[in-house]
């Protein structure tokens, strides 16, 4: 069959919010095509882009720097973590708003990135997106790291529960240097197994979290 390409990842707009606390990206020019046009000839012109934005905006994947001050940054992280991996997609839509340990058993994790499909990326754009959201809990996170996990993804508002300072979703997946990708989107469109997965940010030094375009490749 021939390859069919599934985009995971939300579009990134001025003015969005993200994560409620955090500020909305800031989109506009630097150098317009009408301003540029002075620097060429012959009615060519060009555009040049300015974005202001915190690093946690959209689909955007964590390397550990991120929680751990040790940890490897994003320049740091290796391809082979972050593309080109077997991916098997978790259903946890009616498992309730914690998922636990239990929904991975008996799944083949090892070396998988693992997506974590909640649904409720229907909630994206919307005031519910921020209340409520379907996270991992941390015998959940203790058990994907013990299994061999390689990534770690969800759809949802975020991986840990917020209401819990601790994090220890976030603490145990990215202190075994497993990288962590949220905000995710299309899971639904999925199969649960036999695809690969990419989601490779831009390699910044000294920086934790970056947004990523998260795709996923059906028909190799």
């Amino acid at each position: 069959m021939p390859h069919k390409i599934i985009d995971l990842s939300h579009t990134v707009e001025d003015g969005m919010i993200t994560y409620k606390g955090l500020p909305a990206p800031i989109i506009c020019d630097f150098l317009s095509r009408e301003d540029s046009r002075e620097h060429y000839t012959g009615g060519t012109e060009f555009y040049i882009g300015k974005i202001e934005m915190v690093a946690n905006t959209g689909t955007y994947v964590d390397s550990p720097f991120h929680r751990y001050a040790d940890g490897i940054d994003l320049s740091e992280l290796p391809l082979e973590a972050l593309a080109d991996l077997p991916g098997i997609v978790v259903r946890a839509t009616n498992v309730g708003q914690a998922v636990t340990a239990d929904a991975f058993r008996g799944l083949n994790v090892k070396d998988q990135a693992v997506l974590v499909h909640t649904g409720w990326a229907s909630h994206w754009g919307t005031e519910q997106y921020f209340e409520g959201h379907t996270f991992l809990t941390s015998d959940a996170a203790a058990y994907l790291v013990e299994a061999g996990a390689s990534f770690v993804g969800i759809d949802s508002y975020n991986i840990d529960d917020i209401n819990d300072g601790s994090r220890p979703v976030h603490s145990q997946l990215l202190r075994a240097n497993i990288p962590i990708c949220e905000h995710m989107c299309n899971l639904e469109n999925l199969p649960d197994n036999g695809f690969r997965f990419h989601a490779a940010p831009v390699k910044v030094k000294a920086f934790g979290t970056f947004p990523v375009r998260a795709y996923a490749i059906l028909g190799l």
